[in-house]
């Protein structure tokens, strides 16, 4: 197989499409996939920003970033929850500033 300069979009086209096929196809695994995708926007984002192309790059970034937390949202809630709880208690234990 003999790969040319223009080649690489047509392989990332090929394996999103196949990443995407998976995650609906593969119950199991679906989750993983579905977690996939925006991590590898946020990778692109990344490296659309490290070669120079800054606007597209913090572009894709950022939806990646949106996605990946719309993602993890039952996550994220408890365990915003659990620090505020901790940080409340530390308070606690410090007790206040005497003036």
């Amino acid at each position: 197989m003999r790969y040319s300069r223009g080649n690489g979009l047509s392989l990332l086209l090929i394996g999103l499409g196949v990443l995407i096929l998976l995650g609906v196809f593969a119950p199991l695994l679906g989750w993983l996939f579905s977690l996939l995708l925006p991590v590898l926007m946020i990778a692109l984002g990344y490296y659309g920003i490290r070669r120079g192309n800054a606007l597209i790059g913090w572009i894709i970034l950022g939806i990646g970033v949106i996605w990946l937390m719309g993602k993890l949202s039952w996550l994220i809630g408890p365990v915003l929850g659990i620090i505020l709880i901790i940080y409340g208690l530390s308070r606690f234990k410090k007790g206040r500033p005497r003036y």
